[in-house]
């Protein structure tokens, strides 16, 4: 008896030691993806936590890019941040010159990873980088694309959209002109990234002094002495000859699209997977127009948004999150990821896989977004944007646009206002962060 006591104690205590090696480090993403790219993000973390028994990462959403800000800052100020959180493109100033965050390249090269971070894609690793060191994990890269209706095409005697804004508008006129449909095109939701922006990106005009806001926090807007200005007025004529519809009264401009109302959508390539659910029409897409003027017309610019890695956690915790960034960097989850979403391969490895694998021979349009990223090579006005305030700053110029297209401002004076709005708002991102300069320290 004495015997079988003793055993069962020893084995009791052996289990008791066994249990803690054996439980797994746990650690908090807080992402702002809902729908069916929330379900593909949750689909991504099941992934990693079942390829290993160290580590679990626990997705937590927290609504919009804006909502998932700011409920990092009051987290951080909390002492309570999450380990990792996903963050727009146009919050990347405000978290390099936080003080909150660990720059990925330092984490994971600390913790013995060895991603290459010279193989990421030419627009997306310039973006996230400072001083030619990754500061966030690109995550779900996207860009506009130039979707429409084949069929309506057509009809109206045309193979596909024309390359060039101009020969584009007389095809938008023929189709309205023939009765093909009663919209040539909609206004995107985000047309201040996908119409102005990018457009500045593809026909190289500069958007800021110090190339963008690369070079430095005292940047201004000049946008207003571009060819943005003739943009913005092209745009308001398509609207007055309603050659161009906004999208209201419960419909989004994707189902404007989708339901064969209207001809042509800009829109993002993540939207890849809605279309293809819920499209009714006989539909592709191609690379967004450029002026007649400009050739070759250069890159896009990244929309999306990256993974931040915040300070203030233990080592364990950190191996963990080495462990998940290395794993999303990896060729064959870059590739599972590009066709779960549509968003781009962040990698040209995850690209050339796909392309080896013929993915683009059955998923032609999915190859535009990275083609027309990787065009060329990027200049100071096609690198990307990196303004202060950047959320600020665009909402300014959408009020001053759509100033324009209810008949209240002139192209010019809309956009001379928005500038001067625009750069009020840098210099006050300007003064709050005198001084301050990205954390390149280790964890």
């Amino acid at each position: 008896m004495g015997r079988k006591v003793a055993f069962i104690a020893a084995l009791f205590g052996a289990l008791a030691m066994i249990g803690p090696a054996q439980a797994r480090v746990e650690v908090q993403w807080w992402h702002a993806m809902s729908g069916v790219l929330g379900d593909r993000l949750n689909e991504l973390v099941e992934k990693f936590n079942a390829s290993q028994d160290k580590y679990t990462v626990i997705a937590v959403a927290k609504g919009n890019y804006d909502e998932v800000t700011n409920g990092v800052i009051a987290a951080y100020r909390a002492k309570r941040p999450p380990e990792m959180v996903q963050i727009a493109e146009r919050g990347y100033m405000t978290m390099l010159l936080s003080g909150a965050v660990v720059p990925v390249q330092d984490l994971v090269e600390q913790k013995g990873y060895k991603i290459d971070f010279s193989d990421f894609i030419k627009p997306v690793a310039s973006f996230w980088s400072y001083k030619g060191r990754m500061s966030a994990m690109p995550f779900n890269s996207s860009t506009p694309i130039f979707w429409y209706n084949k069929d309506h095409f057509q009809k109206a005697g045309f193979d596909k959209p024309a390359d060039t804004w101009q020969e584009l508008e007389k095809q938008l006129y023929a189709i309205k002109s023939k009765g093909v449909s009663e919209c040539g095109t909609v206004l995107p939701g985000d047309f201040y990234w996908s119409l102005l922006e990018n457009y500045s990106a593809i026909n190289n005009q500069p958007y800021g002094t110090l190339a963008n806001g690369f070079d430095g926090l005292g940047t201004e807007f000049v946008y207003n002495k571009t060819k943005v200005v003739s943009q913005v007025a092209r745009l308001k004529k398509w609207l007055d000859d309603g050659v161009m519809q906004i999208a209201g009264q419960g419909f989004s401009p994707e189902q404007l699209f989708t339901s064969g109302r209207c001809s042509t959508f800009v829109n993002s390539t993540a939207s890849h997977g809605n279309i293809e659910r819920n499209a009714t029409i006989n539909w592709s897409a191609t690379f967004l127009p450029h002026e007649s003027d400009i050739n070759p017309p250069l890159n896009s610019t990244i929309g999306g948004g990256a993974i931040w890695v915040m300070k203030g956690h233990t080592p364990e915790r950190y191996e963990a999150v080495a462990a998940f960034l290395d794993f999303v960097a990896q060729p064959e989850t870059q590739v599972w990821w590009h066709g779960a979403t549509g968003y781009v391969p962040a990698t040209n490895r995850a690209y050339a896989l796909a392309r080896e694998r013929g993915y683009y021979k059955d998923h032609p349009t999915r190859e535009i977004a990275v083609l027309q990223l990787s065009r060329g090579t990027p200049n100071e006005n096609s690198r990307g944007f990196r303004f202060g305030n950047f959320v600020q700053t665009m909402l300014a110029q959408r009020q001053e646009v759509e100033a324009v297209f209810a008949g209240q401002k002139q192209p010019q004076q809309a956009m001379d206002d928005a500038v001067k709005r625009g750069n009020e708002i840098l210099r006050q991102f300007e003064k709050l962060n005198a001084g301050k300069t990205p954390e390149t320290e280790r964890p």
